[in-house]
């Protein structure tokens, strides 16, 4: 399969990784159904990864999360064959780089794939503008394009200032930010990282964390992101992976693992989690109760309040887009004034929301106003209405259930 039609970026296939000596005998048939620990008790062999399947789009945040000990570290250093996989395939546009020669390798390492590590790998003598050219050192880029590259990548994370500073002379988070300069250095088109926000006091943590989501929205690398907390893999995930004892438990979104857990473990897992936190406006939004094109007038929007037993209405141009909101009393003044045309009437404000807002983003619009919250494309075009009544809902267990 060629490149231009692979579809996801990464694909991980049956990926198995067992440490110990005849290391492929767990996976016979008579083994199938035996637990990590049965394996480890009969063969004395360690099921690291047992079977792991999963595919990453381009551009996709994809977490993989869990305790210690579920298989998810092994798992990242198996993407880029700093550990060796007992079975599978792993696919970077549709080439399995477990097939691939040492100097395939390498290159692929690279020119491809850039990690970031919870203790940042920083070199302790080298000031801040080489540690993040030195992955273009090694490619061999000349010092000028490097310097040039690691400049606007020191910039892009915030540091303008620090490059002639030490490693030893910033904080952990300062540090952090470098280790994501240098990844942004080497402009390779996917980022691995381990647990890289794991080392650092909450709010910090919290600060990286809106940094890389900023980050994305105008870089979009494909990442796949390692982390052992639910609330960081719920906060930047487009997609988790939830992993238990070498085996992925449960994958979707962030939505679909907090309201649709698995098992129990995984129940376990979000119990605690809030659903105003990963319910968004486009999951509760419904269709309008009623709407008015502008170039129609107020007895028209009158008619149309009546139809729909409402007293307050949206008005739309031509194209859909939301251009404000018409009450009942409203409208009947400019039908007495006998106003014809509602597009150069001044029309009241109506709350407006983005389709990926969240449930938590939602609940203050919604205690400002007594009507409706109109969902909006980046164009402005109405999709929705949320009410208070959906809000309600959606928080609750057993809207969820239903």
């Amino acid at each position: 399969m060629t490149q231009n039609s692979y579809s996801a970026q990464i694909e991980v296939k049956n990926l198995w990784k067992v440490f110990g000596k005849s290391p492929t005998v767990a996976l016979e048939s008579q083994y199938a159904s035996a637990s990590r620990a049965e394996i480890q008790e009969t063969l004395g062999l360690v099921v690291a990864l047992r079977d792991v399947s999963f595919k990453v789009e381009k551009g996709q945040i994809f977490v993989i999360m869990g305790l210690s000990g579920s298989g998810k570290s092994t798992l990242v250093r198996c993407l880029i064959r700093l550990i060796e996989s007992t079975q599978g395939a792993v696919l970077f546009d549709g080439e399995d780089v477990l097939q691939y020669s040492s100097d395939q390798l390498i290159d692929f390492r690279r020119q491809k794939i850039a990690m970031v590590f919870q203790h940042y790998g920083l070199l302790p003598h080298r000031r801040v503008l080489d540690n993040v050219a030195y992955g273009l050192e090694i490619r061999g880029v000349d010092k000028e394009e490097r310097y040039e590259a690691a400049q606007e990548a020191i910039e892009t994370v915030g540091l303008k200032g620090w490059e002639d500073y030490l490693p030893s002379e910033m904080s952990g988070g300062m540090q952090q930010r470098v280790g994501l300069a240098r990844a942004l250095a080497a402009n390779s088109e996917v980022l691995l990282m381990d647990e890289p926000f794991s080392g650092l006091d909450p709010l910090i943590r919290r600060e990286m964390q809106d940094e890389l989501i900023s980050l994305q929205s105008s870089i979009q690398k494909t990442i796949v992101f390692i982390t052992h907390d639910l609330n960081e893999a719920l906060k930047i995930g487009d997609r988790i992976a939830i992993m238990r004892d070498g085996e992925i438990v449960q994958e979707g979104s962030p939505e679909e693992i907090v309201t649709l857990p698995a098992d129990d473990y995984v129940t376990s897992f979000v119990q605690d989690v809030s659903r105003a936190k990963v319910i968004q406006a486009k999951a509760i939004m419904q269709e309008p109760d009623a709407v008015v094109n502008d170039w129609q007038g107020p007895r028209a929007a009158l008619h149309a309040m009546r139809s729909s037993d409402t007293d307050v209405l949206l008005v739309l141009d031509r194209q859909k887009v939301l251009k404000g909101i018409l009450t009942e009393d409203h409208a009947g003044r400019l039908a007495r004034q006998k106003v014809e045309s509602l597009r150069d009437v001044e029309l009241g404000e109506v709350m407006t929301a983005d389709p990926d807002a969240y449930i938590e983003e939602l609940i203050p619009m919604a205690a400002s106003t007594e009507h409706p919250i109109a969902v909006v494309s980046e164009e402005g075009k109405l999709l929705g209405e949320v009410h208070r009544g959906a809000l309600l809902t959606g928080m609750s267990e057993e809207a969820t259930e239903a």
